[in-house]
């Protein structure tokens, strides 16, 4: 990237909607990049997404109806047919062989990558509205995040460069 195009993006605002353990690495891996580049980041966690603040992590993947997820195996990528999950158990088999590939290619816990987030001083906004919908407390989640609403979010929104939805 270009030190002129990096100039342009001085900010960038997340809404997090989904918390699990597949769709946890875009918004974490993005907001930790933007970052380390000097971008102020503000990450808005929202609905199924909050729980990737709580203090105990259980991350699962469910493949059922994602017709993109295929595994590397026996030489090539495989993709489960959409029957398979409806199994009981798949969806933990599943989880446990995305966990040993994070593992085996070195990638860096969700559990890692929030802390960088919280170290390179990422703004994590709870959602209020969400907090009182599943009974969720403050001192459920990490240390760090604030709580907001969706007028916080905007907020930032409406100041940042970038906006994402994930």
């Amino acid at each position: 990237m270009s030190e002129t195009s990096l100039e342009n993006a001085k900010s960038m605002s997340l809404i997090v909607t989904k918390g699990s353990l597949d769709w946890a690495y875009p918004p974490f891996i993005l907001a930790t990049t933007a970052a380390a580049m000097g971008l102020n980041v503000s990450m808005f966690f929202t609905f199924y997404g909050l729980n990737l603040l709580k203090k105990k992590l259980d991350l699962s993947i469910t493949p059922l109806g994602n017709p993109g997820m295929a595994m590397p195996m026996m030489g090539g990528h495989m993709k489960m047919p959409n029957i398979m999950p409806m199994i009981p158990g798949m969806d933990g088999m599943a989880t446990g062989m995305m966990k040993n590939l994070i593992k085996k290619k070195g990638i860096a816990s969700i559990e890692e990558l929030r802390d960088l987030a919280v170290e390179a001083d990422v703004n994590m906004i709870a959602c209020q509205m969400t907090m009182d919908m599943f009974e969720y407390d403050m001192k459920d989640l990490i240390e760090g995040p604030d709580l907001g609403g969706a007028a916080t979010y905007i907020e930032d929104a409406l100041k940042a460069d970038i906006n994402l939805f994930i």
